[in-house]
């Protein structure tokens, strides 16, 4: 089977499956998520203080919390706007409290008045993962083609956030897609990866 058709017969049980792995883990899992993102971050390299987040979608994992924590710890946070197909992502600053805009793909972000940020860490949302840092998202490639731009210009981290149940034996990859650093879950931190 070619790599295209694994990684959509991937998307499609990951897709049915994240409601129910959501229910189970329960309203408490961002909670969870942000004791282990804290854990984790004591083996980050020394890096940028800007953060870039996303604003959780549907049954996505609530990175909220985490969001929260990283704010009080007086870090500059963003959030990822969709400029066109075919380009990469860029990052508005937010801040809690802060009115979002709705955008494309169901997602939302800061206005355009808000200032863009060049992150040195990046949470990065997704579908299903693997013990080897690969991560499977909806197929867009945006944070591919801005975690290779953002690699090209200097160190970055990118740290997978998702649900435990979303690890999956093995995520089909191509030259193309950016390996995270890390991932952390509800339950447990995977990393640092073997680039």
């Amino acid at each position: 089977m070619a790599v295209d058709d694994e990684k959509q017969e991937l998307r499609l049980k990951a897709k049915a499956s994240r409601p129910v792995w959501a229910a189970e883990a329960g309203p408490e899992a961002g909670e969870k998520l942000a004791a282990n993102y804290a854990k984790a971050a004591e083996g980050f390299p020394e890096h940028s203080p800007v953060i870039a987040g996303y604003w959780p979608m549907a049954d996505e994992i609530n990175v909220r919390p985490l969001l929260g924590q990283l704010h009080d710890q007086g870090r500059t946070l963003a959030l990822p706007v969709v400029v066109a197909a075919g380009k990469s992502l860029v990052f508005r600053r937010w801040q809690p409290g802060m009115a979002l805009e709705e955008g494309s793909f169901g997602t939302q972000h800061p206005g355009s008045h808000e200032p863009q940020e060049t992150p040195g860490c990046l949470l990065v949302p997704l579908l299903a993962f693997d013990s080897r840092g690969y991560r499977l998202g909806w197929g867009a490639g945006f944070y591919d083609r801005t975690l290779a731009g953002l690699r090209e210009a200097g160190p970055v981290i990118a740290v997978g956030i998702a649900f435990h149940a979303q690890q999956v034996d093995r995520v089909p990859e191509t030259p193309k897609d950016g390996q995270l650093n890390w991932i952390v879950t509800d339950q447990a931190v995977l990393g640092p990866m073997q680039q």
